[in-house]
């Protein structure tokens, strides 16, 4: 079993920045897989970011060149760097951690492990 905690969240103005932070306890190895989700009001959960165990990341596209993933060298804490942020991007934000990777890395489907979510609120 896998436990997560997000934090880092909050309301920012467009074109602001934030940084989430996701700790992660229990069963912890080198070949966990973690990854950022976003979840809109009345819209379906999306992948953001997700890093692999060789610590490859993959970004959305819509996020390239705005958002960044890291991890420390213990894989207990994931963090998400948000620049230029937009109003559409206000949403809930979930980490989430697998030791499968038998769907692609943004799938939601890939990850067992799930946090609380911490929200994200962007203004105009």
């Amino acid at each position: 079993q896998v436990q997560l905690v997000e934090s880092g969240g909050g309301s920012v103005e467009s074109g602001g920045s934030l940084r989430l932070s996701c700790t992660a306890s229990g069963s912890i190895n080198s070949w966990i897989c973690m990854g950022w989700f976003r979840q809109a009001s009345g819209k379906e959960r999306e992948g953001v970011a997700a890093i692999d165990p060789d610590g490859t990341t993959r970004l959305a596209d819509s996020v390239k060149g705005r958002f960044t993933i890291f991890q420390d060298s213990t894989k207990t804490t994931l963090s998400l760097q948000m620049n230029s942020l937009k109003p559409e991007e206000t949403a809930m934000y979930y980490c989430a951690a697998a030791y499968s990777i038998n769907r692609p890395p943004l799938d939601p489907g890939r990850f067992a492990y799930w946090g609380q979510g911490t929200q994200v609120t962007v203004s105009s």
